[in-house]
């Protein structure tokens, strides 16, 4: 992760002052039920409260420990007993590393998602306001990225609205799933540490209680909170696709923002580049890249091992992160976006009409010709059209094969045919008027 693509509220949540703030409140919550229960006394708990609550931690000092100690949670609390003072002694009582460690990482990736859900309702808010207002916008449908048949720029931006809402619903699952507490001890038999324990840190922390924790949560849970980033980071990506593609000078249907005193190259002052999309392109490779690792940390050996934890060391802050900021760009490009009905209408009118092919297809064959001959007849005129050599519509009236009227052939040719179920659509994706 760069500050370059980040924003300052992802940020927090992985820095070391967050994540040390995280394992003192696991561990003091952990304290105060362990003397309820009377494994501690309550005069220690409340001494870990009140020495420990407002202090910020010394990364610096903790790191020094950790030289010596090799270990990051034994560094850690060694820092808190000098704070604490004598009551440290029943920090940690039946507790693992790991209860601190994955506990932690669940409460990071949940408050990351609660962000990512907030970045994803921006998307959606965007596309919903500008796929209103380009509800009826007529612009040409593309296959194999050559013309086929009309459709409305609106219509765009409600299939890519429909995508989000996946999203969102993806995350939010995620979410649940990621948010567990372990709180189990060495192998994740409760032998040191009384169950009750863990319900009530799970509680105090805002999670779900992990149903068996061997001394780790099981890591199908990030593997599938990480795949989730990634498919996110996809639908991302394919929004950016498709605006580059809208942006390219032979096309230019719309356009990212371009703002005052902006420069598009250092060696050609007149380029307008699609920058912003290109570079929400490449972070979706990143938040993507973290998949495979995220995969392959499933299979530890035994109760545990740690060829995980380098991993999400890494993938935990950069995916989450990454994919934050590309939300919020992203839904800053849609909001800006300029949209540009004259060239949609240009580019839809290339082709002279080639567009209601399938329309006069079907015309011929409910008139009696078989689909065979009316296919023939029409892509006979239509690749001549293709050659640059006449208008469809006055080759079509020119064939003897196509026997329909001229006033039927041109009302064919009416673009508000293939808007007739806009409505219909955006129900579905918007909810009814």
């Amino acid at each position: 992760m760069i500050s370059r693509y980040s924003r300052p509220a992802a940020v927090a949540i992985w820095s070391q002052e967050t994540r040390y703030r995280i394992w003192f409140e696991i561990e003091a919550h952990a304290a105060t039920k362990m003397a309820e229960l009377g494994t501690i006394p309550a005069s220690a708990a409340e001494a870990i409260w009140a020495k420990g609550k407002d202090v910020v931690f010394d990364a610096d000092r903790i790191d020094e420990i950790e030289r010596t100690t090799k270990h990051d949670v034994i560094a850690f609390l060694t820092h808190v007993s000098e704070i604490v003072g004598e009551e440290a002694r029943f920090l940690h009582q039946g507790m693992t590393s790991s209860d601190v460690l994955d506990t932690c990482f669940a409460v990071q990736l949940a408050r990351s998602a609660d962000l990512l859900v907030e970045g994803v309702d921006r998307v959606l808010a965007a596309l919903e306001k500008r796929a209103k207002e380009h509800k009826l916008t007529p612009c040409v449908g593309r296959s194999h990225g050559i013309h086929a048949e009309p459709v409305t720029f609106g219509l765009k931006l409600a299939g890519y609205h429909a995508e989000f809402q996946r999203a969102k619903r993806r995350l939010l699952t995620a979410r649940e799933e990621i948010a567990t507490c372990a709180i189990s001890g060495a192998v994740g038999t409760f032998a040191n540490v009384d169950p009750a324990v863990e319900a009530y840190v799970a509680d105090r922390m805002g999670l779900a209680v992990e149903p068996v924790s061997t001394q780790v949560i099981p890591r199908d849970r990030h593997a599938a909170f990480f795949a989730t980033l990634g498919v996110v980071a996809s639908s991302v990506e394919r929004l950016a696709v498709e605006i580059r593609h809208l942006q390219r000078t032979e096309v230019l249907e719309a356009e990212e923002p371009f703002d005052p005193g902006q420069k598009g190259s250092s060696a050609m002052p007149h380029k307008r580049n699609p920058i912003l999309t290109e570079n929400l392109t490449g972070l979706a490779r990143l938040v993507r890249s973290a998949v495979v690792p995220a995969m392959e940390n499933v299979a530890l050996w035994h109760e545990r091992d740690i060829s995980h934890s380098s991993v999400e060391r890494g993938i935990g802050p950069d995916a989450t992160i990454h994919l934050d900021f590309a939300l919020h760009r992203l839904a800053g490009v849609v909001e800006r976006l300029q949209v540009y009905p004259a060239n949609m209408e240009k580019n839809l009118n290339l082709l002279g009409g080639l567009v209601h092919s399938q329309r006069v297809m079907l015309a011929l064959t409910q008139a009696g010709v078989s689909r065979e001959d009316a296919y023939a007849a029409v892509q006979e005129n239509a690749m001549t059209v293709w050659r640059g050599e006449g208008r469809f519509l006055d080759l079509l009236k020119a064939d003897a094969r196509v026997t329909l009227p001229a006033t039927q052939l041109e009302a064919l040719f009416d673009l508000g045919y293939h808007t007739k179920h806009v409505d219909t659509v955006f129900a579905r994706v918007f909810g009814a008027a």
